[in-house]
């Protein structure tokens, strides 16, 4: 009886870790979507909107889910905190430490900090278009994404759960 109950919880911890590692896959390309939107946002926000960088940034982050949101309201808050520092200086502060919650990875992060870098150091119609070349780049990376979604996601659950089947193979 032992030996069943360990049989299945080892099962079930391996499949668990098929499972979580799958939905960072599954995850990934839904987040992109929700940046692409939440970038949308600070377009319209930017060249129709008559708020500051901050404001437009807090503005837009009520619209985006959890991830992006946070990732929004720390950028905004940290342009209001650090006084003193450059723009892009306040928003990498902020990217260093949010990024870690999102599914994304360093594709992504390298086009926003483009996008960082170009905001507030130019006129609307720059940053507009600066704005509307990162969602194109994050459109291309959203097609490898749910590409890799459709190749790794459901191997990634059977792995997880085959390892654990394995391992009692192995050990009985």
């Amino acid at each position: 009886m032992l030996k069943l109950i360990g049989s299945v919880l080892l099962v079930l911890a391996f499949s668990l870790a098929g499972f979580q590692y799958a939905k960072r896959y599954r995850e990934r390309p839904e987040q992109i979507r929700q940046l692409r939107t939440a970038i949308t946002f600070l377009e319209t926000e930017i060249g129709y909107g008559v708020r500051t960088l901050p404001e437009a940034l807090a503005q837009v982050s009520l619209r985006a889910p959890v991830p992006i949101r946070d990732l929004l309201e720390r950028c905004s808050k940290s342009l209001l905190e650090l006084d003193g520092r450059s723009t892009y200086e306040c928003l990498q502060f902020a990217v260093k430490q949010r990024w870690k919650w999102t599914q994304m990875q360093s594709d992504e992060k390298e086009i926003f900090l483009d996008i960082c870098k170009n905001l507030g150091q130019s006129d609307r119609n720059t940053q507009i278009q600066h704005l509307t070349l990162a969602k194109q780049n994050l459109e291309q990376i959203e097609q490898q994404a749910q590409e890799e979604q459709r190749q790794y996601e459901k191997m990634y659950r059977t792995l997880g759960i085959l390892a654990g089947a394995l391992l009692i193979i192995l050990l009985y």
